[in-house]
Order: structure tokens, then C-alpha cells, then sequence
């Protein structure tokens, strides 16, 4: 794959950026106060559960309608820690080493759901909509250092290599090669992606011990991707570049870029992408005295995006390279299935209880672009344990725990797309105003472990950037996540 193959294809995978506060590589599980506040809500039988244990609603303590309406903001870093090192002598960097920390913003200020429920002594019908996958968006102010190294890279090789047949170098025209101190780069990066989903279904409550659900959700995928380089020629190399010019008017082409600002480099994307698909749902609920033993499944879901692609500019001799993320263009990005299973158990009648649970996402079978998701180690785990507290008829309390660990590996993770394992804490408490009208307030944090990437010359260098050049990426991610929520019985 050429270099400014990889530079457009990072640019239209911007989607990077913008995942979810909980759960898997495309999931979010996040949905409700209640599980910022435990984590572990998949023995839920309140309204929540709509979302982490349907079947659950049958043993709901009301019949009737119920509504909650949640509202979370959420706020993250994304950071990469560049080095690239070239053979000494080269001068394609200042002393052969280029090292920048690129900082990236992640924010969904507004992250709402609602969920509904109508329940009778034997069945509920249920339905929930909220943001299900993506949450955000996510800036790079000064670009991203695989776009950088590949632009200083481009130019030094152009200049060391001869004009045309015939004729010396750039480099040896201009008695030195292109090197960074001679232009300057302009990057910024921008992507939002947004995954929305509406769930419907129906539990049916078979005994006192047992009941069962099926259901559905539909998922709209929209996401927009906007992001430019450029490398323009500072004051010095302009001059050189209109003496060579004059010099050797046949290969004024070559020597004296078209831009009016001197450009060197100009790439620019916009495009936008939207896809949907449909995930069938099934849910079980055993209960025996203080004792719940819950699962979900969620099937695979086949989503393709397809592009709506107002910019897509590059250098000639590069168009058939892009045709993946010309207009009209679709992507696989599926949702991969899910199972979810849960124990709960009541210590204290009516007073406190307490739930373990995992979490399987079997992402090494959902078709991601480029055949991506192959290069995991395995589809992601995540085991959650969380405690609740009732200190009285008004106030409840709580804290949960969350690990995850997604089976990363070096060939998956790219400066566009990169995840790191983590833990999350979270805490918080309900207020129950009167008997029909419960407040839930929450807030959790997000501790990530850095995740290291190598490269050799050997294995085709930094990033695939020409020529091969060993270097690291260090990823590093930060998040925190807030909200407040109100149920309601009727």
C-alpha cells in the first residue's frame, strides 16, 4: 500500500475516535444511570433492564407504564507519543529523530436514552432508544503523526531522487535535501460517529422462577470525517524553487509547485457515512429466593456504510488508489454478537444486594474494513462486579467495578484506530422522591493502560511510511463520564 494510499485511508477512518464510554470495541453498554452508578446491572429487574436484562421486566415490582429518561456527558483524551528514528547521515529529521506527543479531544456532552414499559402480572412490552455504539466526536488539532512523518518523508524522497532521466536531484540542485526546517505542515482532524438504536420486545413471565425475552433493535450508523495536510514552502525554498525554474524552464513543472501558496503536499477529505442494520435479541431470567441468574444475546449484525464523499483531494496519479472511499463507496463495519451473563443475589431483603458479571463481544467474526478485525488476539472480555445499598426508603447508594481487555495486537492498532485495555470505577445513588418518581445521579472514570507499539525497518517500518524508518507509537487514553436520570411509574 503506496503512502498516500495510507494517508486517505487513516483520514476516512476517522471513526477512530469517537468510542464508546463502556463495553466493547463497537458497543456501548452505558445507557443508564443506574450502571455509571454499579456497573454491573445484568440482574436488573428495575427499568434498566430493558437494556441489560430484558427478560427481567416480567419480575418488575409494577404494573402499568414506566419511563426513564437519562442524559450523561462524556469526555476523553486521546494521545499519541510519536518517535521515528532515521540512519545517521540522513538528515531527514533534525539528529535523525523525530518525537511529538499529539494530543486528541473526545466529547458527547449530550448522550441521552429513554426507555418505556408497559407490564401486566405475566408479560411486558418494553422498548428503549439511546446511542448505542460511537458517542462523539474527536479533534486532532495538529493532525496525526502518521500523516507528519509521511509528508517529511515524501519530500525528502522526492528531492534525493533524480528530476528526470538525465538530470541530477533536487537535492543536488539545491546543494542539500528537502528537510523539515525548510516547509511547514498544517494538519487538523476531525471525525463524529454516532451509532442510534431503537429497541423493541416482549417478556413473558412463565412461573414465579422463569421467564423468557425476544426482541430487537435497530441500528443507524452516521458518522462524517473531515480532515486536510498540507505542506507549504517556507521563504527560502519558494526562492530556490523560482531559480530553478528559470534554470530548467522544461521541468518547471516539477521544480515549482501549482499552488499559489507554494504547496508541496495537499490532501482534504469530507465525507459522510451512514448505514443501518437490524440485531435480533433473546433474554432469560431465573429467579429463586434472594438468587438471580440472567443472560442476553445479542446476534451478530450485518451493517455496511456507505459513503456520501464531497471532498477527496490528493496529488494526481492517486485516484485509482482511492476508489474504496469515493462516493457511494460501502464498508463493512458489523457489530459483532454479544453474550452477556449475570448473578445477583440479595444479601439484606430490600436492602442490599450485589452482582458479578461478564461479558463476551466475539469481535474476531464481525467484518470490520479492510479485514481488520482478523488481526485480533481474541474478541473482548469484560468481567463487572457491583454492590447497592439501600439506606433507607429515600436514599440508595452504590459502586461497581469494570475490566475490560479487548485482545489487541500491533497490526490492529493504527494511529486512526487504536483501543487500550482498561478498568473503570463508578459511583453514585439514587433519590427516591416518592413512590412513582426515583432521581439517579452518576459518575464514572476510566483508567487505561498504554499500549506500546514497535516498529522495525524489517517489517516495513513506521506505520508502512517510505522509506521504512523504525519507530514506536505510544497510545495513552483518558475518560470520564457524568450524568443524572429520572424513572418514572405510572
Amino acid at each position: 500500500m503506496s503512502n498516500m494510499k495510507k494517508l486517505l485511508f487513516a483520514l476516512s477512518l476517522m471513526a477512530v475516535a469517537v468510542s464508546a464510554q463502556a463495553g466493547g470495541l463497537l458497543h456501548n453498554t452505558n445507557q443508564h444511570i443506574a450502571f455509571q452508578r454499579m456497573m454491573a446491572r445484568g440482574a436488573s429487574t428495575e427499568i434498566d433492564a430493558v437494556f441489560t436484562n430484558p427478560a427481567g421486566i416480567a419480575f418488575m415490582d409494577h404494573d402499568g407504564w414506566a419511563l426513564s429518561l437519562n442524559i450523561q456527558s462524556a469526555y476523553q483524551t486521546r494521545n499519541i507519543d510519536a518517535t521515528v528514528m532515521t540512519p545517521a547521515g540522513m538528515g531527514l529529521f533534525p539528529n535523525d529523530t523525530y518525537n511529538r506527543k499529539y494530543e486528541g479531544k473526545t466529547s458527547a456532552p449530550v448522550i441521552p436514552s429513554i426507555y418505556a414499559v408497559y407490564k401486566t402480572p405475566k408479560w411486558a412490552i418494553s422498548g428503549f432508544f439511546g446511542i448505542v455504539g460511537g458517542g462523539g466526536k474527536a479533534t486532532f488539532d495538529d493532525g496525526l503523526p502518521l500523516f507528519d512523518v509521511a509528508v517529511m518523508a515524501g519530500a525528502y524522497s522526492k528531492s534525493v531522487a533524480p528530476i528526470a532521466e538525465g538530470y541530477p536531484s533536487l537535492a543536488a540542485l539545491l546543494g542539500a535535501p528537502i528537510t523539515p526546517d525548510q516547509y511547514r505542515i498544517n494538519g487538523y482532524m476531525r471525525g463524529k460517529q454516532y451509532i442510534f438504536g431503537g429497541q423493541l420486545g416482549f417478556s413473558y413471565k412463565f412461573n414465579e422462577h422463569f421467564s423468557g425475552y425476544a426482541g430487537f433493535r435497530a441500528n443507524y450508523f452516521t458518522g462524517n470525517y473531515t480532515g486536510h495536510v498540507n505542506a507549504t514552502a517556507g521563504e527560502i525554498l519558494s526562492n530556490k524553487f523560482q531559480q530553478l525554474a528559470i534554470a530548467y524552464p522544461a521541468f518547471a513543472s516539477e521544480l515549482l509547485p501549482k499552488t499559489e501558496e507554494n504547496g508541496l503536499t495537499h490532501i482534504a477529505i469530507d465525507c459522510t457515512q451512514t448505514g443501518w442494520g437490524i440485531t435480533p435479541i433473546l433474554g432469560v431470567d431465573f429467579k429463586w429466593k434472594g438468587l438471580t441468574v440472567a443472560a442476553k444475546y445479542e446476534f451478530k449484525t450485518n451493517l455496511n456504510i456507505e459513503n456520501d464523499t464531497k471532498t477527496l483531494d490528493a496529488p494526481a496519479g492517486f485516484e485509482e488508489k482511492l476508489e474504496p472511499y469515493a462516493h457511494g463507496v460501502n464498508t463493512p463495519s458489523d457489530l459483532p454478537s454479544v453474550l452477556y451473563a449475570a448473578v445477583g443475589y440479595e444479601f439484606i431483603p430490600n436492602k442490599l444486594r450485589g452482582t458479578v458479571e461478564y461479558h463476551y463481544y466475539d469481535d474476531k467474526h464481525a467484518d470490520m474494513a479492510g479485514g481488520k478485525n482478523k488481526e485480533l488476539k481474541h474478541g473482548t472480555h469484560e468481567f463487572l462486579a457491583g454492590v447497592e445499598w439501600d439506606i433507607n426508603k429515600t436514599f440508595t447508594v452504590s459502586a461497581g467495578f469494570q475490566r475490560t481487555d479487548y485482545g489487541l495486537s500491533d497490526k490492529y492498532q493504527s494511529n486512526t484506530s487504536f483501543s487500550c485495555d482498561s478498568y473503570s470505577i463508578g459511583l453514585g445513588g439514587a433519590i427516591n422522591v416518592s413512590p412513582k418518581v426515583k432521581i439517579n445521579l452518576g459518575y464514572f472514570w476510566t483508567t487505561y493502560s498504554d499500549y506500546k507499539k514497535e516498529m522495525t525497518a524489517a517489517d516495513g517500518g513506521y506505520n508502512g511510511v517510505s522509506p521504512a524508518l523504525p519507530g514506536t507509537d505510544v497510545y495513552s487514553r483518558t475518560n470520564k463520564v457524568f450524568g443524572a436520570g429520572v424513572d418514572f411509574k405510572f
